[in-house]
């Protein structure tokens, strides 16, 4: 049997990278899937991509009135809903004395805001032995120089996850959080440039354990095993998958 066979699940910033790998992976073990993304282009090739897979919907996580309209849409058309991956987010870098405080806010509304505003929305949809999964981040227990906002950003999703672990305990809903390390999904190039890139990948390398960036196919299997009965018994709970570059 499929392990989300018959469930409706939403996938955040699903147009692209881990969102995008799945939402395919959630398709093929039986879910009923439901992505959405911000960037016109990207969302256009997601639908081409995603054709049979999943209903690709432009919203911006971090926009109040997108993201009710988004759930509303989820409840007319199925019900309700039994898995959330909040995956949308964004990386702004910089050093605390040069990173603009325009940058700041924004990381902040979409990697924080929204994921809360998902939840608000969602919560009173999810359908008992429902799950939700936040992409947090490794980069919060690191430290890195040039991460503060990032940073900050995705340790407060871990902390909003054991938070809402404890408010929808009763309504029979698990909440948990993956801490993916540095993974090859496009974000390195697409917020460093493509020369910058290569040498940051390879400083990255040095520092993994297995000598390479994670997958977002190895990612999304995570995210599988979190979003399903598999993990039937952890809630608040965080899953690292970084190659063992913080574990030892």
């Amino acid at each position: 049997m499929k392990r989300l066979d018959g469930k409706v699940a939403v996938i955040t910033g699903g147009t692209s990278g881990i969102g995008l790998a799945t939402a395919k992976l959630f398709h093929a073990e039986g879910a009923q899937v439901i992505v959405t993304g911000t960037n016109p282009a990207t969302v256009e090739r997601a639908r081409e991509e995603l054709r049979g897979i999943a209903t690709v919907v432009r919203s911006d996580s971090g926009n109040g009135a997108d993201i009710a309209s988004l759930f509303a849409g989820v409840v007319k058309d199925h019900g309700g809903l039994d898995v959330l991956f909040l995956n949308a987010g964004i990386v702004r870098s910089g050093s605390i004395v040069s990173l603009p405080e325009a940058d700041f806010d924004e990381v902040t509304r979409v990697n924080v805001k929204g994921p809360w505003l998902a939840m608000k929305s969602a919560i009173p949809h999810l359908r008992r032995g429902g799950a939700v999964v936040l992409n947090a981040s490794i980069n919060a227990r690191l430290g890195m120089p040039g991460t503060s906002a990032y940073a900050a950003s995705k340790a407060a999703l871990r902390s909003l996850a054991r938070t809402a672990a404890s408010e929808l305990a009763e309504q029979g809903v698990r909440v948990n959080a993956i801490s993916p390390g540095p993974t090859d999904s496009g974000i390195i190039e697409k917020n460093y440039g493509a020369e910058l890139a290569r040498t940051l990948r390879v400083a990255l390398e040095a520092k993994i354990l297995q000598r390479r960036l994670g997958t977002t196919d190895e990612i999304a299997r995570a995210v599988l095993f979190l979003a399903s009965d598999d993990s039937s018994f952890m809630t608040g709970e965080e899953i690292v998958v970084d190659g063992g570059m913080t574990r030892v």
